[in-house]
């Protein structure tokens, strides 16, 4: 136990049985406990591989690395389709978690073998994400801004792209791009305001 991470225990939350009862059965595999964006994140040699956070509908297992686990109970849920690697394992009661101890348990040991192995995830290159038109009209027009763009890490010109493309309407999509080019020109992501 890390006392660093009580707090997320002893908070007031509809999920706190639950918490303190995923946080007992992931103690018992060994993991180091640490707190890590204000959740708990249970680690193998420093490496993330289990996170326990909650929402509004449900309170939730994240596998860092899901999409490599068999997932022979067909539980795993990828989040939004443009979540490559995590996977939740989603609970809506106490007695859920208590009845399925011993399946949890099998995925937290394969999510540690996983990492022991050091099995990475293979991720969809920046090419091989849809740019939206509006955004291709200012690279093909502004060569500044391509310019910029491309100096970006593929992570960040990946989050930019997912945020320009979010939008049903174009002209919210235009919004969002004239809103970003400042931040593209500092190198920064588009939530690094």
């Amino acid at each position: 136990m890390n006392p660093k991470v009580d707090f997320f225990f002893n908070k007031d939350s509809q999920w706190q049985s639950c918490y303190k009862k995923l946080r007992s059965i992931l103690l018992d595999t060994g993991l180091t406990e640490e707190l890590k964006w204000g959740c708990p994140c249970y680690t193998e040699n420093k490496s993330n591989v289990v996170l326990i956070h909650g929402f509004k509908e449900y309170c939730a297992l994240l596998f860092h690395k899901g999409a490599l686990l068999k997932d022979p109970e067909g539980i795993l849920i990828q989040q939004t389709e443009n979540v490559q690697s995590a996977r939740q394992m989603r609970f809506t009661d106490l007695q859920e978690i208590v009845n399925s101890e011993a399946v949890i348990k099998s995925y937290i040991y394969e999510a540690i073998e996983v990492e022991k192995a050091g099995l990475e995830v293979t991720y969809k290159k920046t090419a091989e994400f849809n740019i939206p038109e509006e955004f291709q009209k200012v690279l093909d027009e502004m060569a500044d801004v391509k310019a910029a763009f491309e100096a970006l890490t593929p992570g960040r010109q990946r989050g930019y792209l997912l945020h320009f493309s979010q939008p049903k309407q174009s002209k919210t999509r235009e919004s969002r791009i004239e809103k970003c080019i400042p931040l593209i020109f500092e190198g920064k992501g588009w939530n690094e305001q």
